[in-house]
Formats: structure tokens, C-alpha cells, sequence
């Protein structure tokens, strides 16, 4: 894996974040997971303003992780290493924005949950995929089977994920880190909420570290 899977990685668990007001919100976010000892994040850009949220996140922690999520475009890609991305989550598997990802040389984790999605992105040289919906999509019984015949990917299931069933998924060999909105609900950053998600974030963090074989 990368660097930047390395350290994802090593963290366990990655919070995927909508943020609808970065001027107010991406700044006293971004200290509480850093105070929660999760220092990463996948900003999506289902919502405006996204890579504003980047720049600023990343600008204040630059020892934080700070990715894109729901990138749909090559524009997207080039708007989120502008901000300073440090990497890129498709919903999908587009061999074309993998393809843009790797001149651009920014990691890219594209959702991947078939056969032939998984197939595919061996042939495009992956080494690290989402797996998404993780729970509409089979959860941890089909990441399991699929590694049968893909044992060179490792995963990053995300959809579904909490804090209920994260030591099952995290307890899995394949699973390199999970993605989750659990600790980044829209109820916990717009009433500004923020000790409470570093303490969601902490709770996380020893889940991963009880339950990491």
C-alpha cells in the first residue's frame, strides 16, 4: 500500500463529512477529531463548498489526512488537489478518474462491491478499495467472500458502518480501515457538538486497537 493508505490504515477508521457550512464548521471539526486521535478525514462533495473545507482543514492540521469523497469528475479531482487533498473517494468504479488519479499521483479508492468491479481495478494496479453501500451490499459476509478470489485488495467498507458493528468489521484481516459518519452526523457539526464527536472518535479508536488481529 501507499503512505497515505499506510497511515489510513494505522488510524482504522476514516469519518466521511458533509459539510454545508465550511466557513463556520471545517476549522473546530477538524480539532475535534485531531483531538480524538482521529486525524483524517473524507470531505464528500455532495455539498458546496467542499473544497474550501479541505483547504481550511488542511491548512490548519496539515499533519491530517484530508481527502475528497463522492468525487464524480476529473475537474473534481483537480479542485480537491488544489485544496490539498491528499486523496480521492469515487462512489463507483470509473476507470477513467483512476486512470486521471495515478497522473495526477493522488491515491484514489473507488467503491467497489462485484466481481467485476474488483477485477477491474486489478487491472488498473489498486491495491486499496472502498466497498460501498458496505451494508446494503452484503457487509462483512461478501467482503469475506470476495477476498477468496481478490486476496491482493484490501478494503475499506463504508455505509452502514457504527459503532455496534465496527469491531466485526475492523476484527477482519482484509479490512484496512472502515468509513463512517456515525461521529460527523449533520445533528453533532451544526449544533456544534464538537467534544462529543471527539469523544465518538475516541470510542472508535479503542475499538480498533481491542479488536485489530
Amino acid at each position: 500500500m501507499s503512505f497515505v493508505s499506510d497511515k489510513i490504515s494505522e488510524i482504522g477508521v476514516v469519518p466521511v463529512i458533509k459539510l454545508n457550512n465550511p466557513e463556520r464548521d471545517a476549522l473546530p471539526l477538524a480539532k475535534a477529531l485531531v483531538d480524538g486521535g482521529m486525524p483524517v478525514a473524507e470531505v464528500t462533495f455532495r455539498a458546496a463548498g467542499a473544497a474550501k473545507a479541505i483547504k481550511i482543514m488542511a491548512d490548519a492540521y496539515p499533519e491530517m489526512l484530508v481527502g475528497a469523497g463522492t468525487v464524480m469528475t476529473e475537474d473534481q479531482i483537480d479542485e480537491a488537489i488544489a485544496a490539498g487533498a491528499k486523496f480521492i473517494v469515487t462512489p463507483g468504479l470509473d476507470a477513467d478518474l483512476v486512470k486521471y488519479a495515478k497522473e495526477k499521483c493522488i491515491d484514489i479508492f473507488p467503491g467497489c462491491t462485484t466481481p467485476t468491479d474488483y477485477h477491474t481495478a486489478f487491472r488498473l494496479g489498486l491495491k486499496v478499495l472502498k466497498f460501498f453501500p458496505a451494508e446494503q451490499s452484503g457487509g462483512l459476509a461478501k467482503i469475506k467472500a470476495m477476498s477468496a478470489p481478490f486476496p491482493m485488495f484490501k478494503i475499506m467498507p463504508t455505509g452502514g458502518i457504527s459503532l455496534k458493528n465496527l469491531a466485526d468489521y475492523i476484527s477482519c484481516p482484509t479490512i484496512c480501515a472502515c468509513g463512517g459518519s456515525y461521529m460527523v452526523t449533520a445533528d453533532l457539526i451544526d449544533n456544534g457538538r464538537w467534544d462529543e464527536i471527539t469523544e465518538l472518535c475516541k470510542q472508535s479508536i479503542e475499538i480498533v486497537k481491542a479488536n485489530r488481529k
